[in-house]
């Protein structure tokens, strides 16, 4: 049997506030619709979602599998939805996402030289927030940054740079020309993601400049990142060990679309263009300091 996606919502409102009432009330339902409609959908996947007693409602393992889903599967299907709206009011149009410091300025060119009836937009994404708004379809690709949660995504992969040390001005190793791991050890650290105890936690660039600037932690960011975003209090120095930072290309599983793979194509060609033109400029570098 097909799974009913308004059944599915219902869930979630439940599984989120592990109470009916207060479902009810956030979904403007009466509580026995909605307890009605959570017997039916468990019927419809013979098998049962929530533990219902005394001490209050809980996810039975099947109903913490169907949560783990039921968020991909929602955010596909209002994804679907709006992209089938704008294409009824006539609307071609690309929305491209992009994490700090990625340049898409080439590739947008060369695509809309090649597509000049469709509208695009350039769309800034965060670590925590990237693959959610491809499945929602409010970006339809994204430049993204591993990790990445590949459930629901389509990901190639498209190029690496290195990373570098982001410091305070004054701090110890500022103005070196290269330092290793091993010269941060001891470091109180802020990171986007899989934090460790004693880190600061945060979401964007700008928290890390002022997390930096005041002295409060360390961090480390891409290369393009560094080139980018220059600030008198911040000092940038190389880490030759540290693991290479890698940006995909990524959009929604299964999303055939024309528009999708043109601009696939002239985001791996840009990529490459300027490939080579690093390595031109290292090869040129290089001669001149031999000779």
């Amino acid at each position: 049997m097909d799974l009913d996606l308004r059944k599915v919502r219902y869930f979630t409102a439940v599984a989120d506030l592990l109470h009916f009432g207060r479902a009810a009330e956030r979904l403007h339902i009466a509580q026995p619709v909605l307890s009605r409609q959570i017997r039916a959908l468990e019927k419809d996947l013979g098998a049962e979602l929530f533990v219902r007693d005394s001490h209050g409602v809980t996810l039975t393992d099947a109903g913490r599998q169907l949560l783990d889903d039921a968020r991909q599967l929602l955010a596909v299907a209002d994804g679907t939805r709006r992209r089938v709206l704008e294409a009824a009011r006539g609307r071609r149009r690309l929305v491209v996402g992009f994490r700090a410091g990625v340049v898409v300025t080439q590739a947008l060119r060369a695509f809309t030289t090649a597509h000049p009836d469709v509208e695009t937009k350039a769309c800034r994404v965060e670590w925590d927030d990237q693959e959610e708004l491809i499945l929602q379809g409010t970006v339809d690709i994204a430049y993204v940054r591993q990790p990445v949660r590949s459930d629901g995504l389509e990901l190639r992969p498209l190029y690496s740079e290195p990373r570098v040390a982001m410091l305070p001005d004054r701090h110890r190793l500022a103005g070196k020309q290269e330092i290793s791991l091993a010269d941060l050890r001891g470091e109180q650290w802020v990171r986007y993601n899989d934090p460790r105890p004693g880190d600061l936690p945060l979401r964007t660039i700008e928290e890390k400049f002022e997390c930096v600037a005041a002295g409060t932690a360390i961090t480390m960011v891409p290369r393009s990142v560094a080139e980018q975003y220059s600030r008198p209090d911040i000092a940038y120095v190389p880490v030759a060990d540290a693991e290479p930072d890698r940006v995909l290309l990524a959009w929604a599983a299964g999303r055939n679309s024309p528009l999708i793979a043109a601009f696939v194509r002239a985001a791996a060609a840009a990529a490459a263009a300027a490939a080579a033109a690093a390595a031109a400029a290292a090869g040129a570098a290089g001669a001149e300091a031999s000779g």
